[in-house]
């Protein structure tokens, strides 16, 4: 059970033999240990490079076309000035969002769920998406709790973070509410918005790499968002699910278990 396994005699007993199948077994297990080892490592430090090598190219981007943009420039020219700035800004997110999400399915990053509080989590969230909701005229309300459950701060917060962002994001008018619900198992928070919703069609594909809602698509991302939330929810023992009414709006809830599981996720 524990990996280890020596073969004291051999005889031509079908104990003998069976000792040496085990001993066979355990020995490609722990090359095939080894390997998966040693091609983390590798993956690991390709991420690592990556991150490393595209951050400087794309923060000069963004320093260069920021400070053309203050020149006094032709209109033309300050567009696309302005349009160099967006896309590096969108290829810095990508690049970010990729390696957070190749570390999370590598499991370079692991998920430390804790039994904390819920409400300093959503305040949090309340807070660095106001001014962003009202910029919009839009409202979003927070519906304060004292519930607690089982989840890791930092990437609860990233998840959360996605789906509030895409809510003032689809949402032109009316209401942005974030709230919690205590069930047995588990607690679930809801955020929900006054937008544009999502067809039936499209609310299974909408968690999928790269997938874009074709009722907006003059909206800026990138389609990674949903997915590397649902990654670390679905990492923390929890899950997301969607209800939405196209034109009426949507509600997307997140569910985390509300005791500590005992067993590790990546």
């Amino acid at each position: 059970m524990d990996g280890s396994f020596s073969e004291s005699t051999f005889d031509e007993s079908r104990l003998s033999a069976l000792e040496t199948k085990f001993a066979h077994y355990l020995s490609a297990a722990e090359t095939s240990s080894q390997n998966t080892a040693r091609e983390k490592d590798r993956i690991k430090s390709l991420i690592a490079d990556i991150s490393h090598q595209t951050k400087t190219p794309i923060a000069n981007l963004l320093i260069y076309s920021e400070l053309l943009m203050e020149e006094e420039l032709p209109a033309s020219a300050k567009a696309h000035a302005d349009a160099i700035y967006h896309q590096s800004e969108k290829l810095r997110f990508l690049i970010d969002s990729l390696v957070k999400l190749s570390r999370l399915e590598n499991g370079i990053i692991s998920l430390s769920p804790q039994h904390t509080a819920l409400q300093p989590l959503l305040q949090g969230l309340a807070e660095q998406y106001a001014a962003k909701a009202a910029e919009k005229g839009l409202s979003l309300h927070l519906y304060d709790t004292d519930i607690s459950a089982a989840f890791d701060p930092k990437w609860t917060a990233e998840a959360l973070a996605d789906i509030v962002d895409n809510a003032i994001k689809y949402t032109e008018r009316g209401t942005v509410t974030v709230s919690a619900v205590n069930y047995e198992m588990f607690v679930r928070i809801d955020v929900s918005d006054t937008g544009a919703g999502i067809p039936e069609s499209e609310q299974s594909k909408i968690f999928t790499r790269f997938y874009r809602l074709k009722i907006v698509p003059e909206q800026e991302g990138v389609g990674i968002g949903l997915y590397l939330a649902r990654q670390i929810i679905s990492g923390e023992g929890g899950y997301i699910k969607v209800t939405s009414i196209p034109g009426k709006g949507s509600t997307f809830s997140v569910f985390l278990p509300r005791q500590q599981q005992f067993f590790q996720n990546c």
